[in-house]
């Protein structure tokens, strides 16, 4: 395997580089065009096609097929399922839009995004919060701080919370490796809920009189339906936690074997489609769009950057790239510009290649290289708007909604460079 992989050309990445290329800049460029699924999945396969060719060609069939069958496939199902559960929980009401209660929904956020994924928190919530806050004039940064807290920074504890974590598990992270997060996932949270509640009294107190009288008096309470779907939920969290190869070592005998966790998965996901009332769905706006987005555009990226991952393996120790802090900076900065969840995965690679043995491995990998991967890529998923997948359908739904959102080089020079980035800063200081 080693001969293969040192022939490996640099050139063999060009496909990757243009697929996270065409997810960064399509939506702003040709937006009409890269609103188009189809579109999408036809983006995918054309880049797909020749490194297909040319990892068959150099013998590299093996790693394109063990990377398709064993981390998309998986990868999918995960989300899917919890797309499909979540979308089946419909929160309804209009409390009064104070700075306490908007906290209270982000706090809660934090917690649901470890427990149904950033994607399944923020769907759950986006909707409520904004109308909790439609009388209100200014509510632009109640969505920012919803992306940065439910859409990223809350899916730190759990494989589960966010997509990069969920890949270094199937890599071999422990379920309960990631609760080591507890602290940077704490710290995090509430200093971004601490600041969130002074901005929001700021503007609060700017607040029209008309407007604070209108929320005054438009108040309904909080309806939660479809509550059978948290068993399914549950069933999910459980399966991800308990269907391997520690509490099931037959599964390590054989490789399909633990494609019974994934068959529980879709159980669950299938589950909830029967379960759920058609007019409860509809009430919740839900639709296969997005999750047929993100299976097509991953498709795309977890083929072209195979070629990525072997060169990197083979490469790694002359690109001097050594200590935590270098991977937390590194993963932080291209998690930011690229999507997370690819960038986690080749940073990974590139830590084994490294092939340092040390008394801590998690995943093949130094504990504390692992930490600040899996740092880097979920809190600096936060820093655009194309860092992470819910970030973009954020602000779709917001600007739906008529919240008037900042543009894409706005988001970092409004917010994320100066409040999010110092944030960051001090995670690496303290914690990596």
């Amino acid at each position: 395997m080693e001969n293969t992989i040192n022939q490996i050309s640099i050139f063999s990445i060009v496909p990757f580089v243009l697929m996270l290329a065409a997810i960064a800049v399509f939506p702003l460029k040709l937006n009409h065009f890269w609103e188009n699924n189809k579109n999408k999945l036809i983006v995918a396969i054309v880049l797909s096609i020749p490194v297909i060719i040319y990892l068959l060609y150099n013998s590299n069939g093996a790693e394109l097929f063990h990377t398709i069958i064993f981390d998309y496939i998986p990868f999918i199902i995960l989300l899917g399922s919890l797309f499909t559960i979540t979308g089946g929980i419909l929160l309804t009401g209009d409390l009064e839009a104070k700075p306490f209660t908007n906290v209270i929904f982000l706090g809660i956020g934090a917690v649901l995004a470890s427990l149904m994924g950033t994607t399944g928190a923020a769907m759950l919530l986006v909707r409520p919060i904004i109308k909790t806050n439609k009388e209100r004039t200014y509510k632009e940064h109640t969505i920012l701080f919803f992306i940065a807290i439910v859409a990223n920074c809350g899916g730190l504890l759990t494989p589960l919370g966010d997509p990069p974590l969920f890949m270094m598990y199937l890599r071999g992270a422990p379920f309960v490796w990631f609760l080591n997060l507890f602290q940077p996932w704490i710290f995090t949270n509430l200093l971004l809920l601490l600041i969130y509640f002074l901005v929001d009294s700021y503007y609060y107190r700017k607040e029209p009189v008309a407007a604070i009288k209108r929320d005054e008096a438009i108040i309904k309470p909080l309806k939660l339906q479809g509550k059978r779907n948290f068993i399914f939920l549950i069933g999910v969290v459980f399966s991800v936690a308990f269907i391997n190869e520690q509490y099931l070592p037959f599964i390590s005998s054989n490789h399909y074997y633990s494609f019974f966790r994934e068959l529980v998965i879709v159980l669950m996901g299938y589950l909830s489609i029967i379960f759920t009332p058609k007019l409860l769905r509809t009430s919740n706006n839900f639709s296969w769009g997005p999750i047929e987005e993100v299976a097509y555009l991953f498709l795309g990226i977890f083929i072209t950057m195979v070629p990525a991952l072997l060169y990197l393996e083979a490469n790694s120790k002359s690109l001097g790239i050594y200590t935590s802090t270098q991977f937390y900076y590194f993963t932080g900065i291209l998690s930011s510009f690229l999507d997370n969840t690819p960038t986690a995965v080749t940073f990974h690679s590139l830590a084994l290649g490294l092939g340092e043995t040390s008394k801590t491995l998690i995943a093949g990998i130094p504990e504390v290289l692992m930490r600040a991967i899996c740092l880097g890529a979920v809190v600096f998923g936060s820093m655009t708007y194309i860092g992470n997948g819910p970030n973009f359908m954020i602000k779709a739904i917001a600007e739906d909604n008529n919240i008037k959102m900042p543009d894409f080089f706005s988001y970092m020079f409004k917010f994320s460079l100066i409040v999010l980035l110092p944030i960051f800063i001090l995670i690496q200081l303290i914690f990596v």
